[in-house]
Formats: C-alpha cells, structure tokens, sequence
C-alpha cells in the first residue's frame, strides 16, 4: 500500500485535453500528447510533478455522453496496481448524474470475487468533492455497486457450493439485513403440493433438489408492483440431453438472471424506492441421473397447462413458466419483466455484448432501454412474430417448449408468454445470456460474471 499521501492521483482531463481541475502542469504535459481526452483513455506521467505522487490523466471525453463519466471512472481504477491508493478528484461542474457514473465506474471496474485470493483492485479509492450536493448520488452509486457485486459473487461461485439451497440461504441471509423485505422460500414438498411441475421436472435429476424463492419489497404507499423473475439454473448439464464439453464449462453461470433480480430486489430496498418489488428465483440444477426429465416428456406447470419437452437443455424455459404463471395467478403485478441466460442464440444475432428484449407494450421496451443506456448496459429490441407461435403447436401438449425450426431466441419467448395470459400486454423479456460474462477485463467489467441486468432494474424502478 502507498504511505500516507503517496495515493496515486488520477486527473481527468476534457476532450480537448485540458485538466478539469486546472492543473498546468497537467495541461502543457498534454498540449504534447495526441488525443489525451478521449472518454477513457488513461496516461501515467513519465515522472511526479510537483508531488511524489504518480499521477495518471484520465481522458473524460465530451462528459455529456451516456458513459463517458463511467468510463474515466473504471480507466481511473484500471491505471493503478492493487496495493495502491487512488485519488479521483470530482469535477466541480459536474451533474449530480455524473458524479453518480463516475463512482460507479470506479466502483464496478474495483470488483473481485469474494472468493478469490486477490484484494479489491486497489487499496482504497478517495473521491475529492467540495460540493456536499453529490452525498445523495455517491449513496446511490454504492447501493448500485453494493448489489452488482453480490449477483457477480452470487454468479462466479463455483457450483460445488452454489446449489439451490445454499442460493436460498444467501437471499435469506442478504433480506436478514434489511427492514421491509420478507422472503418465502418453497421447498420440494411445497412446490409438488402447489403444482410447480416445471421446476421439479428440471430439478428432478439432481441430489440437490429444487426451491423457489420469492423476495418482496412492499413499502407503504407504493403505487405499482413490478415482478422480476430470474432463471435460476444454479448448474445446467443439458441432463439427458447433454452438453458438449465447452458447452458446460461455463453453466455454473446459468443463473445470472436470478442473481440479478435477487440483487436489484435487495438494492430497491436499500434505496427505499417507492415501488413494490417482487423478485422471483425459481432455482433447480439440472441434472443426469435416473430420475432426470426425459425429451419427450410432458410436463405439467404450475397454471395447469403442459409442456411437451424433447429437449432437456432448453430447461430455463420450463422454471420461468412455473414462475411467470404463479405471478399471474397470485401476484397482481403492474409489470412483469424476467431475465434469463435463456438461449445460445442471443449471441448468434447480438453478439457478446447486447441482451435481446422482447415486449408488445413500446412504453415498457422504451423505458428499459433507457435505463439500460444510461446504465451501461446495452440490448436491442426484437420482434414477436405471431406466425412463429405455430412452432409451439405440439400433438400431445398445450404447447411444445423446444421446437426445432430455428429462431431460437425469438420461439422461446414467445414460449414464456403464453404464461402471462391477460399481463403478456406488460411484460417484457430480456434474453441475457451473452451479456452475462465478460472473456476479459475490460472497462468496468471485470473478467467472469457481469452481474447483467442489476444497473438496468435498479435505473428502471427508480425511473
């Protein structure tokens, strides 16, 4: 760690490279420099000015665009070795809104695993401010940092551990420490007294056996309920219909949605947003073994529909409907809006970085993307096709969940709403599975689980 007053100082500088904090010395070092304000872009001097502090100058951009302040923030944190102390000086004309970005850059590109060996990524972070105005925007941002970091903790852990009951326990664990929310965990018992077949179909496989949490925020006064339900496959094989190798080698992440709206659940409590929440996480490890769900099966869910399944990797679908139908049926929501690391073929049409968003109500997909920009977090709109529902059409069910005629992403939301009955005109899916993890660190994504979807929610219920 760096003595007393040697923190590394990170000076952010405009688009036309001029130091926001007027530091001269600063500014004729990048007069010299090509391109030193882009948003982003990071410099160490060569050696200390005036200070024995290194100093690194952080290029902030236009600072009017969506990111720009989260940029610097992350490329600030990025610049600087673990054991240092960083120093991030607040501009003085910054938007509250800025402010808020710039701490979460720096807060979310700061992750590590709570499991792993290494520290945070620096020592400690300072940021510099006269203006007592930005209190309520810091506190946010640490509220949004707070439960990205749980969804990646919840997400990166190993599936050796991370089983449906101990995910269970950690949402009961995380609610302890918070008034207002109340938490009902469903067991297998329960679940097969209740009717909850797709859960227990999938989960039927494994020595762990399936639970459904339900987490709810319910402040007095609130004016609408939004539902969140999150895939929660805490490992996924494909059971009988197994996966290739690669294909499993990352499935213990099969569960960000979960974490994701366990975590904007818990940060809507923390902020005392005036907005019932209810997130729901139907959790099941798909397994193989002799009691695993056969293709071909078919399967009764929760709303007395069935489902026939001729593919047991498609097994997300089955958990969601349980859940989207229980909400229907008993939850009164305004708004309804799941998230799963649903299909492969979110990345084959959007690639690595974008979640596909599916919705009939423009005023719910409108909002979402907002949010969702001014988060960081990017998706894109995609059709709902009615001639495509005619893939659905099974000869010995209501509805066949893993149909083969391509589409994929596309054909397994329209599976999912035709739970929704007289709520499919306010609900909206988000198909995340790419998104999900980062290959590298890069920005304010840190390698491994991006705890996808938590920024989006949080700015959506605060909206």
């Amino acid at each position: 760690m760096a003595e007393s007053g040697q923190a590394t100082r990170a000076v952010l500088v405009d688009a036309a490279g001029t130091p926001l904090g007027g530091d001269q010395e600063v500014a004729a070092w990048c007069r010299a420099e090509e391109d030193p304000g882009r948003a982003g872009a990071v410099q160490t001097l060569p050696r200390p000015l005036r200070t024995p502090a290194k100093v690194v100058i952080v290029g902030l951009g236009g600072g009017a665009a969506d990111g720009d302040y989260r940029a610097a923030g992350a490329a600030a944190v990025g610049a600087v070795a673990r054991d240092e102390e960083l120093q991030v000086e607040v501009p003085a004309g910054a938007t509250p809104e800025q402010v808020r970005d710039l701490a979460e850059g720096i807060w979310f590109a700061g992750y590590r695993f709570a499991e792993a060996p290494e520290g945070p990524r620096t020592a400690a972070v300072d940021l510099i401010t006269s203006n007592d105005g930005y209190a309520e925007s810091l506190s946010t941002a640490q509220a949004v940092a707070r439960a990205v970091w749980l969804a990646r903790d919840l997400t990166n852990m190993p599936s050796s551990t991370k089983n449906p009951a101990w995910f269970a326990g950690q949402v009961v664990a995380e609610a302890a420490t918070r008034p207002g929310l109340t938490v009902i965990v469903r067991e297998p018992e329960q679940l097969a007294e209740e009717g909850f077949g797709g859960i227990l179909a999938v989960g039927g496989g494994s020595a762990t056996p399936p639970r459904l949490v339900e987490l709810c925020w319910a402040p007095e006064g609130a004016t609408r309920h939004v539902v969140l339900v999150g895939k929660g496959i805490t490992f996924d094989t494909g059971g009988i219909s197994i996966k290739t190798r690669d294909g499993m080698k990352l499935m213990k992440k099969d569960m960000g949605g979960a974490a994701a709206v366990i975590a904007a659940t818990l940060a809507a409590a923390d902020l005392g947003l005036p907005v019932r929440v209810t997130a729901l996480a139907p959790l099941a490890e798909n397994a193989v073994s002799g009691s695993a769900y056969r293709p071909g099966d078919v399967i009764t869910h929760y709303d007395g529909t069935t489902s026939e399944s001729t593919n047991s990797d498609a097994e997300g679908r089955l958990v969601l409907a349980d859940a989207l139908g229980y909400a229907v049926a008993n939850l009164a929501p305004d708004v309804v809006i799941d998230l799963a690391t649903l299909t492969g073929a979110n990345m084959v049409a959007l690639g690595k970085g974008m979640a596909a968003l599916y919705s009939h109500d423009d005023d719910l997909a409108a909002a979402l993307v907002r949010a969702g920009t001014a988060a960081g977090e990017r998706m894109w709109r995609m059709p709902l096709p009615e001639d495509y529902a005619e893939y659905l059409r099974s000869d010995i069910a209501d509805r066949h969940s893993s149909p083969a005629q391509g589409a994929g992403s596309v054909v397994a939301a329209l599976y999912l709403r035709d739970f929704l009955g007289d709520k499919a005109g306010s609900w909206a899916h988000l198909d995340m599975s790419a998104p999900s993890w980062s290959d590298k660190t890069t920005g304010d994504l840190v390698k491994g689980a991006t705890g996808w979807g938590v920024r989006t929610l949080v700015r959506y219920l605060t909206a």
